[in-house]
């Protein structure tokens, strides 16, 4: 077991255990606490540690990226909540605003590299400023982008914060990673092709997945199922912004 996979709503944890059953993430272990009661002592021993894991886009997202499953990484999206234009906007003041429990565990644990995301309204917060205030003080070196699930030919917008720390610089800012083109749609062929459509109580219409219904009575985990998806990165934009990232990272042989 490489992995170590940390999801406290239960739909979703299970979701990633079916995953790992049929190897379309890194084998692991998956942990239903909260980050709160998680400590250090229970992280020895794995190569790779997701937090806030939802259905586990970040592990599908490295090996899409050529990043190995024995590579060293933590990663996290934390609850995007206390920020988004969806949430209560208490931002700080919310008991959602995770971000000072994971960095305490990462203070501890000292991990290579750590790769986050998070909604890109959190940026007029202050909220990457003070990720990277305390990262930089652990001798972090950390870069941020924000980038659109558009990029890679899904047929909405879905901008995201996207950052990655790493403890093998000398403290600072690294290069800015090399931009890479977002992958595209196949030649000849819309993204929008096959998208379904959702009349939203607001009065728009929004882009779905293919046979996602909307709430109804008598359809089980329709509710959770929603949830966890609505939570979920989208693993493509993932797996370009750790391509990109990779480059400003120190060579594997020298971790």
């Amino acid at each position: 077991m490489t992995a170590y996979y940390n999801e406290n709503d239960p739909y979703a944890a299970q979701w990633l255990r079916n995953l790992i059953a049929t190897g379309h993430i890194a084998a692991g272990d998956v942990d239903e606490r909260s980050i709160v009661d998680v400590r250090p002592a229970d992280l020895e021993g794995y190569k790779q540690c997701h937090f806030f894991a939802g259905i586990v886009g970040w592990s599908l997202a490295l090996r899409m990226a050529g990043w190995p499953d024995d590579r060293p990484v933590w990663t996290g999206s934390c609850p995007c909540q206390p920020f988004s234009q969806a949430g209560k906007r208490k931002g700080f003041a919310d008991e959602r605003h995770l971000w000072p429990v994971w960095f305490s565990l990462i203070r501890e644990c000292r991990p290579a590299v750590i790769l986050g995301e998070q909604v890109e309204a959190a940026i007029g917060w202050g909220w990457i400023d003070l990720v990277f205030a305390d990262l930089e003080a652990e001798s972090y070196a950390c870069a941020s982008t924000v980038l659109p699930a558009c990029g890679v030919g899904a047929p909405h917008i879905r901008q995201r914060l996207w950052f990655v720390a790493d403890a093998e610089r000398d403290g600072g800012r690294p290069d800015e990673p090399r931009r890479t083109a977002p992958g595209r749609a196949a030649a000849g062929r819309s993204p929008w092709r096959e998208v379904e459509w959702l009349v939203c109580t607001d009065g728009k219409a929004r882009p779905v997945e293919p046979g996602l219904e909307p709430l109804a009575h008598g359809v089980p985990a329709r509710v959770a199922k929603l949830r966890a998806l609505g939570n979920a990165i989208v693993p493509q934009c993932a797996a370009e912004f750790i391509r990109a990232a990779i480059d400003s990272l120190a060579e594997p042989e020298q971790r």
